[in-house]
């Protein structure tokens, strides 16, 4: 990934670039980023998890980078760093976290199927299934790029606002999906932000019925 705070217009989301009219980017099904083998394919519903560029102090990722520990327990230690407020935590400001949601609801039905989501105060969660024709880490590039752009602007201020890179997985199975919407909307909860969900207002959980159908395949 390059540095997300540029490449996107201040109106909306950026259109990715297409070399003709019928050609699509074309998905890169397994690959590897580094850390974790990765799939993007359309269809697939995935979860993603992407922090500001100061929620994690750099020594601590390099502490649990070093340790001797399996990835899902890197992964809970990570989520619980963040859930602690570390850094600015610009989108605990309301008009911060409109820009993001925006951002997320804006090709909403068209790139992806937005199925859940919660920005918290120096990170957020989002849940959609893709599409044929829009590759994953394209999607994600196009949120982080047009609203890095616009925080920036509204806090007058230049410089990166999102890590450099994104946590993404995808879903098994209905079990799996049901236990991750919970995850993404009770993350406020379990951070002790709020005391219920719904309350939470920069999340699925205050927009849309917590009962989401199960996917399609």
């Amino acid at each position: 990934m390059t540095d997300d705070t540029q490449g996107a217009r201040a109106s909306r989301p950026q259109q990715q670039p297409r070399k003709s009219g019928t050609e699509k980017p074309p998905h890169k099904l397994w690959h590897n980023r580094g850390y974790l083998p990765h799939v993007d394919s359309p269809g697939l519903i995935q979860g993603i998890t992407f922090r500001l560029a100061d929620a994690l102090p750099r020594d601590v990722l390099t502490r649990l980078a070093q340790e001797d520990i399996d990835e899902s327990e890197r992964r809970d230690r990570i989520e619980a760093l963040l859930d602690s407020g570390h850094g600015a935590c610009w989108l605990q400001d309301a008009a911060m976290a409109d820009i993001v949601e925006d951002a997320l609801l804006h090709f909403d039905g068209q790139r992806y199927r937005l199925l859940a989501w919660c920005i918290m105060p120096n990170h957020l969660h989002v849940l959609i299934e893709t599409r044929e024709g829009w590759p994953l880490p394209g999607i994600v590039q196009s949120w982080k790029s047009f609203t890095a752009k616009a925080i920036n602007q509204t806090l007058g201020r230049n410089g990166t606002v999102w890590m450099e890179d994104y946590f993404d997985r995808y879903i098994r199975d209905d079990q799996h999906l049901a236990a991750v919407i919970a995850y993404i909307q009770g993350n406020p909860v379990k951070a002790g932000l709020v005391q219920h969900e719904q309350d939470w207002l920069h999340s699925s959980a205050s927009k849309r019925s917590p009962c989401l159908p199960p996917h399609d395949h």
